[in-house]
């Protein structure tokens, strides 16, 4: 060991709990109070990258892997079991192609594809860009036969653009690969459980000795268990040293660890068993999913399950029955100088939440509606109520029910006030877009939800944050196609979606080209409902909208699709904003001729051209303005002429219907 070890998170399938102490979550800043709150995101955005590098320890294979995806247009496939971090080198491989050590080139692409395609943009890979697509999450021959169909698709492009994709190869399927995947598979083993535990607990500055690691124990633990289990194992070593609770040492940190995860889920049950009376047993649940709230709203929630379990009172007044702190205290449950409730074992609320819903499946629907309920109960602060958001999360995709994350996301949005944005939904639906297994579920409900009928300004704005604080970091294409089926619609939460799309698009040239070309393609198939979709694109086409330098092409063709459709009074801002912006800098000149040219030589648009550049000029006596006109008057002057010659020499024909207007 040495002192360059750090941490590893490997291939985790659901959240990581490696946080400890007092943590405390300010909304509004994206989702890394996910990582305040301990739970790692499953994102491949720089920054994350970086910090799972610093984690990370290789497999078996890796090198092979690394070597193959160095050549420009490489697909390297992975072979590997579920839990030997399989993921995470998917990720670690694209993250450190080059010499470089894995800084990014301007303009790399490094994203995650979708496994099914439904209204998503073509891939259109560049020169050098990076691509993970994880099947890990398949489990049917006959969808792995529909992603291997993509597959050969996008090994044609990757090839072609020289760009790079590793692929991660759902397991136990080996017997419907394709034949012609096999040369670029490469079988990757499982890193040494004693190096990931040990790089964890270096990062987090523990000092210790090889010798502290060697019990048969450990041994075995390192030796059978998940990266997943291990990395949280790492983490509980630090919750008992941040704690103050257990100790000064080492060995009694590791020892508390030891028991929290190999003994916790006999204890509980062992416990459960003993526990016969629905107070009781709603009591326990009641403080594991709202440990660390003050004692008096844990009472409240408490009292609410009992309601929700349809529990018949007790026929004795509450001055007749066991007091409340009675309860606590047999259940091993303390109360700290703030009165705040915590379990005096470690990790033990995590072990009876698993528990509860392990094992009394047909409870989950109520505890889905106890905590919609619970979770907005006046004395919890937004810490308390995030917490709640990822433990309910977290049982509930452990079991298989990101139906009842997501039923929750739309209760707490729908019933948002006036223009506010549910902090609890926000973070419901952010911690189902993170998860491995379920994030590509989240990511299709939405595009299911926003494609749907009326939706709540409040749920229209939930989604809105979670594409530009989530899904636009790690799943731009997808963000920008929901971001657009909200922002057509009517309303100011409509209103916010847009400036949420025309700000993620704005960050991005090759995000912009794609929307423009795709409102175009909206504005031109859908006649009827084309209005929205051309307000949009003025906006979009506006030059306090555009990249620099400005994509011509791509402007031609909106403005092309702007001009040559009702309604006209959408053009005035959109041409006076480039008027605007030649006169202020003249290397955008340009403008003046590509606008002109996307007339398509129509007089009437011409006359309008050659009318709003009258009014703007009149409205500020400058010379730069006046300047400007004239030479927009003299690109408009050039295109009638050219028209007029054009109709000569093809013989005058009828006047077009615009004309006649």
């Amino acid at each position: 060991m040495t002192g360059q070890d750090h941490v590893t998170v490997n291939d985790p399938h659901g959240p990581v709990n490696n946080g400890a102490g007092s943590q405390n979550v300010f909304y509004g800043v994206g989702a890394d109070w996910m990582i305040r709150k301990g739970v790692e995101p499953l994102r491949i955005v720089r920054e994350d990258r970086v910090r799972l590098a610093d984690r990370f320890v290789p497999p078996l294979g890796y090198r092979v892997a690394a070597d193959r995806l160095e050549k420009p247009g490489s697909v390297v496939l992975l072979e590997a079991p579920p839990g030997s971090g399989r993921r995470a080198a998917a990720i670690m491989l694209l993250h450190r192609l080059g010499e470089d050590g894995g800084a990014d080139e301007a303009g790399v692409r490094f994203e995650e594809l979708p496994t099914t395609d439904k209204d998503e943009p073509p891939l259109a890979p560049g020169d050098g860009d990076r691509f993970l697509l994880d099947l890990s999450g398949i489990a049917d021959e006959e969808a792995y036969a529909k992603a291997q169909r993509r597959l050969t698709v996008h090994r044609s492009q990757i090839r072609e653009a020289g760009a790079h994709m590793v692929v991660v190869l759902p397991s136990g399927m080996e017997h419907a690969h394709a034949p012609d995947l096999e040369p670029h598979t490469v079988t990757l083993g499982r890193p040494r459980g004693v190096a990931v535990v040990t790089r964890y607990l270096r990062m987090d500055r523990m000092t210790f000795r090889s010798v502290d690691l060697g019990s048969a124990d450990l041994q075995r633990l390192c030796d059978r268990s998940p990266m997943r289990e291990l990395t949280r194992f790492a983490g509980l070593v630090r919750t008992a040293r941040d704690s103050g609770r257990f100790g000064a040492d080492f060995a009694g940190w590791l020892d508390q660890a030891m028991h929290a995860v190999t003994d916790r889920a006999g204890d509980v049950g062992r416990q459960v068993v003993t526990v016969r009376t629905v107070p009781e047993r709603a009591l326990l649940l009641a403080a594991a999913v709202f440990e660390e709230a003050r004692a008096d709203t844990v009472y409240e929630a408490w009292r609410g399950l009992m309601r929700m379990v349809r529990h018949e009172e007790e026929a004795t007044t509450e001055l007749g029955r066991t007091d409340f702190g009675e309860r606590l205290a047999a259940l091993g449950i303390e109360r700290d100088p703030d009165r705040r409730l915590r379990f005096g074992r470690l990790a033990y609320a995590d072990a009876v939440r698993t528990y509860f819903w392990a094992n009394f499946p047909g409870l989950r629907d109520d505890f889905r509606d106890w905590v919609a309920h619970a979770a907005g109960l006046s004395g919890l602060t937004t810490d308390d109520r995030v917490n709640i958001v990822v433990r309910f999360g977290e049982r509930s995709l452990a079991v298989g029910r990101p139906d009842h994350l997501f039923d929750l996301v739309v209760r707490w949005a729908d019933s948002a006030t006036a223009a506010s944005c549910d902090a609890r939904a926000v973070a419901a639906l952010e911690l189902g877009l993170s998860h491995e297994r379920f994030g590509g579920w989240f990511r299709r409900r939405m595009y299911e939800c926003v494609r749907s009928g009326p939706l709540s300004d409040g749920l229209v704005r939930v989604l809105t944050a979670a594409c530009l604080q989530s899904l636009g970091a790690t799943h731009p294409d997808q963000a920008m196609v929901r971001l657009h089926y909200l922002a057509v619609r009517k309303g100011e939460a409509a209103r916010e979606a847009r400036e949420a799309l025309l700000d993620l698009t704005g960050r991005d040239t090759r995000l912009y080209r794609l929307l423009i070309g795709r409102v175009r393609g909206r504005a031109r198939r859908e006649p009827r409902g084309a209005e929205p979709h051309l307000h949009l694109l003025t906006k979009l086409l506006g030059s306090e909208r555009a990249p620099d330098p400005p994509p011509w092409p791509d402007l031609f063709l909106g403005w092309e699709t702007v001009f040559s459709q009702p309604p006209t009074e959408l053009w005035n801002p959109l041409v006076s904003s480039w008027l605007n912006a030649v006169a202020s800098d003249s290397t955008r000149e340009m403008a003046l001729g590509v606008m002109v040219g996307a007339t398509r030589g129509h007089a009437a648009a011409l006359h309008r051209l050659y009318a709003i550049a009258f009014d703007w000029a009149r409205t500020a006596h400058h010379s730069s303005r006046a300047g400007v006109a004239a030479l927009f008057w003299q690109h408009i002057d050039h295109a009638q002429y050219a028209r007029t010659e054009s109709a000569k020499r093809a013989g005058a024909g009828p006047r077009t219907t615009e004309e006649a207007r």
